[in-house]
Formats: C-alpha cells, sequence, structure tokens
C-alpha cells in the first residue's frame, strides 16, 4: 500500500483505523512470504548449481586422469615399438642376402647334399661288407699335364723272392696318380711301385699300394681337407669350389666334390665321436643352440631344423684339459632333444633360458648356471636407443663384475673362487637390491622393468658361477662356436637334408674344436691353418686320436 492510496487518517474513526492496520499487516506478510518464496527457489537453484559444478569438476578430473594414464600407456607402447623396430632394423641386414637368391643355387645345393649322402651311405656299406670284386666305374679323365709332378717311389723290401727264394729281376712298375692340394696350386703325386719278378719261378713282388683316405678315390688328404675347410669352416658351396678349381685348370666336377665329401664324413665318424665322449666327460658344459633351414622333402619348402652346441672349455680357469666343441642335429626344437644328448653328463650347464633345457635341472645331477651375457644385453639394447639412469648403472654395475672376472682369467680355479667370493659376492647382493628397489620406481611394462625382472627371476643360477671356480660368468664359450654355423647359414641358405645337417654337425664338431684350441691365442697365423692340419693329421695317419694334441 503506497502514500496515494491511504485515506485520510483524520475522518477515520478508531474502527477504521484498526481495519486499516491489519489490511497492511496482511500485505506485507503476503510479500515477505513472497519473497521467501523467491529466496528458497534461488537456493534450490543454486544448490543445482553447485551439484552441477561438481560433477563438473569430478569428469573433468575423471577426464585428466584417463588422459594422463592413456598418455603414459601410449608412450610406452611408442618407447616399446621403436625399441622393437631398431632391434629388427640391426638384425635385418645380413638377412636380406639370404633371401635374395635364385633357385637354381638351391637346387645345386640340394644336388650336393644328395650326392655327399649317397658317397657316405657307400663308404659305410663297403666298409661293413666289402665288396668281392670293385665296382666298375666310369672311366674318370686323365689329370692335366701341366700339373707338376712329384715322383714317390715306393720299392720292394728285400732282393729275394718270398716264395723260394730265388733273386729278383725288375721288369716294369705299375702307376698310378693321386691328386694333391698345395695352398693356391695343384699338385699330382705320382706312386710308382716297381714290379719285380723271380728268376727262377716267375713270381710277381712289388711293394704294396699306398693308402688312400678314400678307396680308390683320386684326392690325397691335403685336397680333402682343403675342400672340407672350404666348404664348412670358408661355407664355400662345392660347386662353388668347383668354379675355383676350374680356372686353375683342373675339372672337378660338382659330384665328385659331393662324393669326397660323403666318403670322409664316413671316414671322419670315429673322431666324431670321440669328440662327443670327450667333451662330455667334462664337469661343466657350454650348451647353446640354432635355426638351421632345411629342405623339406617332396616339397621343395624348407623347414627348421636345429643345431645344438655343446662346448668343453676349461682353460679360463687354469686347466690344461684340451678344449673341445660338439655339435648334433635334430629336425625340431624339442626338449627331447638335449635330454637325450646330456643323458650321461653331470655338473654344471652354462646356457640361455630356453625352457627346454629346465627338466634338465630336476633331479640335481645338471645344475643350470645362467649367462650374465644374456642379463647385460636386454639392458645395452635399451641403452643405445633410450639411455637412462638405470641403464647406466645397470651397465656400470654389471661391468665391475666383469672387471673382476678379466683379473682371474686364466687362473687356478680355487683362486677365482676366494676372488670371487671376497669381491664379488658382495657387488652382487648390492645389484639385487638395487634392482629390486629400481624395479618399484619404473612402470611394470616398460623394456627396462622386463630387463630387471628377467635378471631378479633367473638370480640363483646367475649367481652360481660364485660358487664354483670351474664355472664362467657366461655363456660366450657357446655363442663364440655358433658363429661359424651364422656363416655357414648365409652362404648356404640350407641344408640338403636331415643327412645334410647332420653331416654339418659332425664337420663343425671337428674344425669347430680346431677352432677353439686357438683361440685367446697370440699366433692368428696358426689359426688359419689349424682346421686343415687337424683333419690332414687324421687322413695323412692312422686313426690315433689324441685329444689333447
Amino acid at each position: 500500500m503506497d502514500c496515494a492510496t491511504l485515506p485520510d487518517l483524520d475522518s477515520l474513526d478508531v474502527e477504521a483505523l484498526k481495519a486499516l492496520a491489519i489490511r497492511h499487516r496482511v500485505e506485507i506478510a503476503a510479500q515477505r512470504a513472497e519473497i521467501a518464496a523467491r529466496d528458497a527457489e534461488i537456493a534450490i537453484r543454486e544448490a543445482e548449481i553447485a551439484s552441477r559444478d561438481a560433477e563438473i569438476e569430478h569428469q573433468r578430473q575423471t577426464l585428466s586422469d584417463e588422459l594422463a594414464e592413456l598418455r603414459r600407456s601410449s608412450s610406452e607402447q611408442i618407447e616399446h615399438l621403436k625399441l622393437v623396430i631398431e632391434k629388427l632394423r640391426r638384425r635385418v641386414f645380413g638377412i636380406k642376402s639370404e633371401k635374395m637368391v635364385i633357385q637354381l643355387e638351391q637346387l645345386e645345393l640340394h644336388l650336393e647334399e644328395l650326392e655327399c649322402s649317397q658317397a657316405e651311405m657307400e663308404a659305410s656299406v663297403e666298409r661293413v661288407l666289402p665288396a668281392a670284386e670293385p665296382k666298375t666305374r666310369s672311366r674318370r679323365k686323365p689329370l692335366p699335364e701341366h700339373l707338376p709332378r712329384e715322383v714317390v717311389s715306393h720299392a720292394f723290401h728285400g732282393d729275394c723272392c718270398p716264395d723260394c727264394g730265388g733273386q729278383l729281376r725288375q721288369f716294369g712298375e705299375d702307376v698310378s696318380e693321386q691328386l694333391e692340394y698345395i695352398p693356391d696350386s695343384f699338385k699330382v703325386i705320382r706312386h710308382v711301385r716297381p714290379k719285380f719278378a723271380c728268376s727262377g719261378c716267375e713270381h710277381v713282388v712289388e711293394a704294396p699300394a699306398p693308402s688312400r683316405p678314400i678307396e680308390r678315390g683320386l684326392a690325397g688328404p691335403g685336397l680333402l681337407a682343403h675342400v672340407l675347410v672350404s666348404k664348412f669352416a670358408d661355407h664355400l658351396p662345392l660347386y662353388r669350389q668347383s668354379e675355383i678349381y676350374a680356372r686353375q685348370g683342373v675339372e672337378i666336377e660338382r659330384s665328385t666334390l659331393a662324393g669326397w665329401v660323403g666318403g670322409a664324413s664316413e671316414l671322419l665318424a670315429p673322431l666324431i665321436d670321440a669328440i662327443q665322449k670327450h667333451v662330455l666327460a667334462g664337469a661343466k658344459l657350454h650348451a647353446d643352440d640354432t635355426p638351421m633351414p632345411v629342405l623339406a622333402p617332396g616339397s621343395g619348402k624348407t623347414k627348421t631344423g636345429r643345431l645344438w652346441t655343446y662346448v668343453r672349455d676349461d682353460r679360463p680357469a687354469g686347466e690344461d684339459t684340451a678344449p673341445a666343441v660338439w655339435f648334433a642335429y635334430s629336425e625340431d626344437r624339442k626338449g627331447e632333444h638335449p635330454r637325450q644328448h646330456l643323458k650321461n653328463f653331470r655338473g654344471g650347464l652354462q646356457a640361455d633360458a630356453y625352457a627346454g633345457f629346465h627338466h634338465l635341472y630336476g633331479d640335481g645331477a645338471i645344475y643350470e648356471v645362467a649367462c650374465w651375457a644374456h642379463a647385460r644385453r636386454k639392458f645395452h639394447e635399451i641403452h643405445v636407443i633410450y639411455a637412462s639412469p638405470t641403464t647406466t648403472e645397470a651397465l656400470a654395475r654389471i661391468g665391475a663384475l666383469y672387471a673382476i672376472e678379466d683379473e682371474v682369467r686364466g687362473k687356478p680355479a680355487d683362486l677365482r673362487l676366494s676372488v670371487r667370493q671376497a669381491r664379488a659376492r658382495p657387488l652382487l647382493e648390492d645389484l639385487r637390491k638395487w634392482m629390486e628397489k629400481a624395479l618399484h620406481s619404473l612402470s611394470a611394462k616398460s623394456e627396462t622393468a622386463a630387463a630387471i625382472r628377467y635378471a631378479l627371476s633367473r638370480w640363483r643360477a646367475l649367481t652360481r658361477y660364485t660358487e664354483d671356480g670351474l664355472l664362467e660368468i657366461d655363456n660366450s664359450a657357446a655363442e663364440r662356436a655358433l658363429r661359424a654355423v651364422a656363416l655357414g647359414r648365409k652362404n648356404y641358405l640350407f641344408a640338403g637334408s636331415d643327412c645334410g645337417g647332420e653331416r654339418a654337425a659332425a664337420m663343425y664338431s671337428l674344425i669347430g674344436s680346431a677352432l677353439c684350441r686357438t683361440r685367446h691365442s697370440a699366433d692368428h697365423a696358426a689359426s688359419l691353418t689349424m682346421p686343415k692340419r687337424s683333419i690332414l693329421f687324421y687322413f695323412g695317419t692312422d686313426l690315433r686320436l689324441d685329444c689333447a694334441a
């Protein structure tokens, strides 16, 4: 009620004034109720706004957390993919050349393996069941006249007839030729055996024909050794060797070379068996394996065979026992193969984390010795791409362990053990604590965390080398033995058959054993000829295997 609508109060009596006051109060109460209702509505709206603001803030925080987690996850995945790509990029070189090969080379290698297998089988059969009469062979080409000749006479010892005692007179001679190899040149050795006839009874006598590595074979021991070393150490397939010899004016068919390889494999089998026995007689072995492509019969495609290597080398522990390496071939990578290979072995097995080895450690006859080189390599692969304080410190701590090994290499086992106990074990204990602490600060999905978990999960086997001075800190001996296989795989592309894989394993055993004797030696020139001289020793003499020779 405003002043303009108020009546003249002087003209109103008491009752009218009271009525006016009451009406005024009702109007004020109504206004106040309206104001209160509006205030309540405003309060409700403000509460709704506050609730919406809180919900928006919660959603904003949730989205922020999810975005942060997505960024972390994406960063880890990107880091992982870049690391994988970098690893593959490092490995791809050298593999391209294996794939870029024409079908003719594959057929040549397959034929080569078949011919070697046939020659090896024939040599084996002839050794067990000698033929009553020599097989009819195709007339071979005469050896080139331009090659120098070395005449070796084999005179009959004695002047009298062994039958009647009559005096002997020479009336002729038997001449046979043998092709020999001198580095970078050929020569022909002419074996001359004068023939004598008895003047009394006409009995004919002459010196016995000299033995040959392969019965009725044309190749001398030096040439056979050269062919084997060229194929399995220098990784030259036989058809390439044939081309090289042809350039020197000596035509030797690939099939002939294959026959020599097969015959030599049969001849060398006792030596390979002796190497196997010598290797498995040790108290510690280094073991590893590598894939070997093998042509699947009838399909024209390759399957993946496996070459297993077992190395005995105790020279780092001051031992004089001759080092040796034995290779074995299998059609696949099943764990039953190392179980069969090592069924008579007792001692420490230094190997990687391949699951096929794990069943060997059950009864305690063989115990696991893990490889620090594998553990270190996982940190190194990350460090060269994404160096971090964690990888830097891990490599430095592991490097300190290797520095101790450098000092005791070649020392007696008891001295190595005492030094490791005094110096390496405290470092290992600190390293384990540091890894456990670092693991908590890293993302569980990071590559560095995976490298730490790899080491911690194998800690018992990784530290076992500090309990025996004969053991080594890593499995480098086996990895070195496999390098020749990797080079051969690059050049051969594949083995022609499972028999070819077994033959390659035997030759790698022989040549690898010869080579590992020269490693860590100052006389590098001797190492270049050691495989050939070792095989030549076998071919040129009777079998007198002395593993320490």
